[in-house]
């Protein structure tokens, strides 16, 4: 990726960068986001050391200094970290099964060692990538923004985690080390590992259904955008720094229906449309059993359903994205439409 390769907007965006910072820290640099922020920041001639648990040979090709480690371990963090002048922490552990351990590891020590670190070697800017799961307790989210308070429960480890690393993350905000917590939800694009071919292959196998019979709206980000809105928030913290201990929302601002988000992905990759339904109450009770047994076995296989996917399947998420607006700058430069033009590419490539 070059430069000149991105919109003018972002051109901008990194060019201001690059004139403060020189050697960028990413923690996840191996993964879909992280990935596309280590692009960015190569194309501006920015130094990128990149930490993550495995290896990746096609980032260490583009120029990334790639530090294999765990995120867990303090000192394998702050040896990496060592000489780097802005950290992007996007690694977490996602899903929505596994034990409470295995989630506040990475999560939340994760989060405590990056700060730490931070503090100990002089770095004076922090984005982290958090979720809009922090606010989820289950019910609809209409438009709702940064005022929404965090869940007063969570129905599952990962929304749990990421609301404590978040807010250690906001407090941690000083005059010496400025913080920002950014909250993309449902990030897609082409090579996306998680969404799209979770859909394809549930589709393939007519596993896909609907959850509920009436159909919610919900927010959704392409991977460039929430690219972009990473890079904002980093110009931000080097200068005026507006978003210096907030967190914000961030979405493609075009809510959606799931039917029609799904359809949309199952025409890139040439499937007919998804009809099935499953009542909302049938989905969470489903969901309730399966956890239970494969609690009770100690399955390591994520359940086919969770109280957690039926509650996001069945309510709406979308999201004001005003502050993101007024404090980053941020708006979307790919559209939806033009982004499953990408993504049906890169399926039939």
């Amino acid at each position: 990726m070059k430069l000149t390769d991105l919109a003018p907007q972002e051109q901008n965006a990194l060019t201001l960068l690059s004139a403060k910072v020189n050697k960028v820290f990413v923690t996840g640099a191996g993964g879909f986001l992280g990935f596309a922020i280590c692009q960015r920041l190569l194309a501006a001639g920015i130094s990128v050391v990149g930490f993550a648990r495995g290896n990746y040979p096609q980032l260490a090709q583009l120029g990334v200094d790639m530090r294999r480690g765990d995120i867990s371990d303090f000192a394998s963090v702050k040896q990496a970290m060592q000489g780097c002048d802005m950290v992007f922490h996007v690694a977490s552990k996602a899903g929505v099964w596994g034990s409470k351990q295995s989630y506040y590891s990475p999560n939340v020590d994760g989060a405590n060692n990056i700060i730490n670190a931070c503090k100990a070697l002089n770095i004076p800017s922090l984005v982290y990538t958090s979720t809009p799961s922090v606010t989820f307790a289950g019910v609809d989210e209409n438009g709702i923004n940064e005022s929404a308070p965090y869940a007063s429960q969570y129905l599952n480890y990962y929304g749990e985690s990421k609301a404590i690393a978040e807010q250690k993350v906001l407090a941690a905000n000083s005059n010496s080390l400025k913080t920002t917590a950014l909250r993309p939800h449902l990030i897609w694009g082409p090579n996306d590992p998680h969404l799209v071919p979770r859909v394809i292959e549930r589709a393939k196998a007519g596993k896909l259904k609907l959850v509920g019979n009436q159909d919610k709206l919900v927010d959704t980000i392409y991977v460039d955008n929430a690219a972009y809105a990473h890079i904002l928030a980093a110009v931000d913290l080097v200068n005026a720094a507006n978003s210096a201990g907030k967190a914000y929302f961030l979405s493609n601002d075009q809510p959606i229906t799931m039917a029609a988000m799904l359809n949309k992905i199952l025409a890139c990759a040439s499937l007919p449309p998804v009809s099935k339904r499953v009542p909302a109450g049938v989905a969470y009770a489903a969901g309730t059993v399966l956890e239970t047994l494969y609690g009770l076995l100690n399955k390591a296989q994520e359940p086919i359903m969770t109280r957690f996917v039926a509650r996001q399947l069945s309510t709406s998420h979308y999201f004001d994205i005003s502050a993101a607006k007024q404090d980053l700058g941020y708006t979307p430069l790919v559209s939806i439409e033009q982004g499953m033009q990408q993504l049906k590419l890169s399926l039939t490539q």
